[in-house]
């Protein structure tokens, strides 16, 4: 598998009633294994507890918890059942496995917060995939109860209150220790808020994917690519025996305005550790001895006026632009040097304010040329249109980076939990990194992995060439957390460029 399939909510839908209607499956049947299996995880996290409060909604997600419910009373634990949505209501498969849950000796209350005291483990049943509104109401009290009870809490399908595809936080969510995610990925779940509301993350397609193979079942398409090593394998194979460094391209790094020096440096080194063949970092002329004492390898010219700028243009295969560049007027000028020359360009920080500010001008524009790398803020700015603003973005952070990408013709990486890749035609979404990894610098060397990259395989389609960098990246950020002991803050940008190397041959 080179990439991970991600779905929205209807695709998953679908995808249900395929399984149901061509699978052979029935639906109770589906209900029955994915109850089943978030009893087994919890048993498996849980081996003490004895003692389970399931709170469950009124539709499928509900239904499921009302499955673990009767697992957990035949094995003897003491289970409370909350219910939102009197059983009356219930249909369907639902409705079947509530009667089931009764028939084996459960008693199902109405919900009310004290009955959460004393659990052992919460069970989240209360609303699937389907959410499309904000959480109001008895479910939002229901919600702000589970996250102030002590007890670890474990969600079916999705933690109530994220919505399915986009990730966003519907006014209120359940924080999950673990979630179980079933038939298909949800790609709401890996992006946004999703990722700290979901919390340990496991999928089991119940049968369905190998039901639907026997059929030939109808396909679908997913909405989302989730990069594995496999795509980094694919795109960067082992390199030649007799290759040297004209082999790996040549990275010109633009940047570095006074007393941002750091920015450019750390791109460049980002470059070099990623392959390219060679770095050039262009900055200011008092930043070029503190460049060239901390990282030798980088070749560093002291630049005061865009024609100066130009010899380095015309050997570049590559640009990152942007970071630590400055917005005043040695920026502005060496911003448009750029633009003006053409060629392939990764746009970060300083670059992309100057970008939606205008300062491009007429500056043609080819598909495919360019690679943006913004952050939430930038992001906001590029899409340049009232509507748009940080929280607009965080809520829909798909629809955000497919429309930068559209309409600056570009491939986008939108930064953050689930960083996402867009090209204007397919969607990837970067599934590894961590919360350590919120820290000064981590976004340039995001720049300069892209731009090192790119400089080895100037032929490569933009999309999947940044979602292999975004993805080395992160990876990177894991083995530095990791090497100083699964830290959750105080990681450096320098220890995240030193795993680099090792993140890249991991990938492969």
């Amino acid at each position: 598998m080179i990439t991970t399939p991600l779905y929205t909510p209807e695709q998953v839908a679908r995808l249900d009633r395929a399984v149901i209607e061509h699978g052979g499956i029935p639906g109770a049947v589906l209900m029955e294994r994915a109850g089943r299996r978030l009893w087994w995880e919890v048993r498996q996290r849980w081996p003490a507890a004895r003692r389970l409060v399931v709170v469950c909604g009124g539709g499928n997600n509900g239904g499921d918890g009302y499955v673990v419910g009767r697992y957990a009373l035949e094995a003897g634990w003491d289970v409370r059942l909350l219910a939102l949505v009197d059983t009356q209501r219930l249909r369907g498969d639902a409705a079947r496995h509530a009667r089931r849950f009764r028939a084996a000796g459960g008693i199902v209350e109405g919900f009310a917060a004290p009955a959460l005291d004393g659990a052992d483990v919460i069970v989240d049943a209360l609303l699937g995939t389907g959410l499309d509104r904000p959480v109001e109401g008895d479910f939002a009290e229901a919600v702000a109860a589970i996250n102030a009870a002590p007890a670890p809490v474990a969600a079916v399908d999705i933690p109530s209150g994220i919505h399915g595809r986009t990730g966003a936080e519907m006014g209120v969510a359940v924080r999950a220790d673990v979630t179980a995610t079933f038939v298909a990925r949800k790609s709401g779940l890996y992006t946004g808020r999703g990722p700290a509301c979901t919390g340990a993350l496991c999928f089991d397609d119940l049968g369905g994917t190998s039901a639907l193979a026997a059929s030939n079942g109808p396909p679908e398409a997913p909405y989302a690519h989730g990069v594995t090593d496999w795509l980094v394998a694919e795109w960067l194979p082992p390199r030649a025996a007799d290759a040297h460094k004209g082999h790996g391209g040549h990275v010109l790094v633009v940047g570095g305005d006074h007393g941002m020096a750091g920015a450019a440096r750390l791109a460049g080194e980002a470059a070099a550790r990623c392959g390219a063949g060679l770095v050039t970092v262009a900055t200011r002329p008092e930043h070029v001895s503190a460049v060239v004492a901390a990282r030798p390898e980088l070749m560093v010219r002291g630049i005061t006026t865009a024609a100066e700028l130009e010899p380095l243009l015309q050997r570049a295969s590559v640009v990152a632009l942007g970071p630590g560049l400055g917005v005043g007027d040695w920026g502005h000028a060496l911003f448009q040097a750029c633009l003006a020359h053409g060629g392939r360009l990764v746009i970060d920080a300083d670059g992309l304010n100057l970008l939606a500010g205008g300062a491009a001008g007429g500056a043609p524009v080819t598909a495919g040329s360019w690679i943006l790398t913004p952050h939430p803020g930038e992001a906001a700015r590029l899409l340049g249109d009232g509507a748009w603003d940080t929280a607009a973005v965080a809520a829909d952070r798909f629809a955000a980076v497919r429309g930068i990408a559209e309409r600056w013709l570009a491939t986008v990486v939108l930064k953050g939990a689930g960083s996402l890749v867009d090209d204007g035609a397919a969607r990837w979404l970067i599934t590894t990194g961590n919360p350590a990894m919120a820290s000064g610098g981590m976004g340039d060397l995001l720049t300069g992995a892209v731009a090192g990259i790119w400089a080895q395989s100037p032929d490569a389609s933009t999309g999947p060439l940044a979602a292999v960098a975004g993805h080395l990246h992160a990876c990177a950020g894991d083995r530095a957390a990791a090497a100083q002991g699964g830290v959750d803050r105080g990681l450096l940008a320098g220890d995240v460029a030193d795993q680099l190397p090792g993140a890249l041959q991991e990938g492969r």
